[in-house]
């Protein structure tokens, strides 16, 4: 996130914001900052595991960042404690861990905020195609409901596999 001046204001923690304040701050940070947004399939997440799939979207968002400023990135800073560096051979960025970065420093509050809002939106879509599971309430997180409907109906092609109630769930099928 190549944070745009003057900042829109309201910036914090995604978590921390409603939906209603996250959506606008979405808007504004979109038409006026340049930013990259990196995914990670399931099957990759599977593949590598949760943290160096984490480790890949970093590097594939940062890549994006870097082609929508049209020139490389002079720092990134990195909500937790750890960065790419020396995790991922396609990371060439300085980079520095902040842990609680999210609620310190603006470019990761906006980071946040755009991951946020872009995950809702595809566990969204995801909800119309499989409506049993509740993605439209629980983003697809772990939720009692999300687990009861997962043992009742089994994981979907977007579940993965190595997180341990999908793994319960399949052998229980």
């Amino acid at each position: 996130m190549a944070l745009c001046r003057p900042r829109p204001g309201g910036l914090d923690d995604s978590k921390k914001l409603t939906p209603q304040q996250r959506g606008v701050l979405e808007e504004r940070i979109r038409r006026r900052c340049a930013f990259g947004i990196g995914v990670v399939e399931v099957e990759a997440i599977d593949r590598l595991n949760i943290f160096h799939a984490t480790m890949w979207a970093m590097t594939l968002a940062v890549n994006r960042l870097c082609e929508a400023l049209g020139r490389e990135c002079e720092q990134v800073l990195v909500d937790g404690n750890l960065t790419p560096a020396g995790r991922r051979a396609e990371w060439r960025w300085p980079a520095r861990a902040i842990v609680g970065g999210d609620a310190r420093e603006p470019c990761i509050s906006a980071a946040s905020i755009l991951a946020k809002e872009h995950r809702d939106r595809l566990m969204r879509q995801y909800h119309a195609t499989h409506p049993d599971y509740g993605w439209d309430r629980n983003k697809g997180y772990g939720t009692p409901d999300h687990l009861a409907a997962l043992r009742r109906h089994g994981p979907t092609p977007l579940h993965r596999r190595s997180f341990a109630p999908v793994a319960e769930a399949e052998l229980a099928v």
